[in-house]
Parts: structure tokens; sequence; C-alpha cells
């Protein structure tokens, strides 16, 4: 299933830096797209060795909740589609099978989204908070994320930057900073930003459509 795919990869990558002498004292990591959350995952499951930066290229951060190349708030057909895929995307094989399924987040069943959501849900404490996730995220130095401003992959791009969709509507976003996971800090975000911890980055271009030049002058800096 895809949940123990979720979970076994996750404990493999932390066995595998734990067993690196070279990454004792620290390490820095990049996610691009979905490896975005993938490795906040990890940073939350795994302090020793300590991710010191945390770099997120694109990652859906509070999931998705449309098609690529196709927002529903834009097109009847999208969101006919996307409607339809809200039937089932929450039944227990979709979710075990499915990759997609895991960072779909319907912000019109919010419930249904919180019970069986189960890996987007659970990193970002939307059940119960883990205090030991709060603890280790908080560890970081830095937690970097970058959005493209003009993604037509991922809907809403908002994600990108951990904002999403306004709870029981499907057009107006909110940004972190207006969430209840940052007013209530069940992540420690707000106790993260407050700090200086969280720097966001905004690019010009769609999904994953970088130069070189952006990379090296833009995220390079905070791997050295």
């Amino acid at each position: 299933s895809y949940r123990l795919w979720v979970l076994v990869s996750v404990s493999m990558v932390c066995s595998q830096l734990a067993q690196d002498p070279k990454l004792k004292d620290g390490y820095n990591a990049m996610g691009f797209s979905q490896g975005g959350q993938f490795l906040r995952a990890v940073a939350q499951r795994c302090p020793s060795p300590p991710m010191k930066t945390l770099i997120s290229v694109g990652g859906q951060q509070q999931g998705v909740y449309g098609l690529p190349k196709c927002p529903g708030e834009s097109s009847h057909i999208c969101d006919w589609i996307r409607k339809k895929l809200n039937s089932g995307v929450y039944t227990d094989i979709v979710q075990k099978h499915l990759v997609q399924a895991q960072y779909w987040h319907d912000p019109l069943n919010d419930d249904l989204y919180k019970k069986h959501s189960l890996f987007l849900a659970d990193i970002n404490q939307e059940r119960v908070v883990n205090e030991t996730y709060k603890k280790n995220l908080q560890l970081l130095d830095k937690f970097v994320m970058v959005k493209f401003l003009q993604d037509s992959v991922v809907d809403p791009a908002d994600t990108e930057w951990f904002g999403f969709l306004k709870t029981g509507q499907a057009k107006e976003t909110e940004t972190l900073q207006e969430s209840v996971l940052y007013k209530e800090d069940r992540l420690g975000l707000a106790a993260m930003d407050a700090a200086g911890k969280l720097d966001f980055l905004g690019t010009e271009g769609d999904h994953l459509q970088f130069t070189r030049e952006w990379f090296n002058a833009k995220l390079v800096p905070y791997l050295r």
C-alpha cells in the first residue's frame, strides 16, 4: 500500500541518513514538487542526524485541490471532474494505492479529509498535535519555500507557500499566516516565522521551470 510505502520510505531514508558518518553533524535537504512534503516528513520524524535547511521547490505543503493544467475555478468541466474525484479519493483503497490521493485536500469536505487522509493530514497535524513532529520541525535553521508564480500544474499554487483554499469553498485562498495551522501553531511554523526561520521565495514561470542562474543565485547560498 502507499501508506506502507511512505512509512517504509521515510523509515528507510532515516536509517540511511543515520548510518552515514558524513552527515552526523547535520545536512541540508532540497525536495522538488511532492518531494518537498516528503522531506518535511523526514524532518518531522527523523531528527538524527539533524536536517539544518529544508528547501521545498514547488512542494504542495497543504496539498492540492485541482488537476494539472485544469484549474476548477475557471472551467466547468474541470470542476465537474474535481467533484467526481472527491467521491472516491478518501476511500481506503484509493488512499492506500494512489500516490496523488495522499496530497488531495478537499476544502469542501474538511472532516472527511482530516479523517481519511493517511499522509498529509498526519504530517500537517490536522487530527492531533504530535509534539515530537512539532519539536523536530522547529530544529530546522531554515525552511525555504519556493512558489512558481505562473504555476499551472499545482492548484492552488498558494500551497507552495503553505497557504490553501479557505475551508468550505473552493475559490478564495488564505495565506499560511491566516490559517488555523498557523494561528494554533500546530506545526510550530508561527514560532519559526517569528524567529526568522521561514523564507518565502517567488519565481516567474510554470511548475519547476527555472534557470540555472536563478538556482545558483537564490538557492545555492542556502546550501553553503
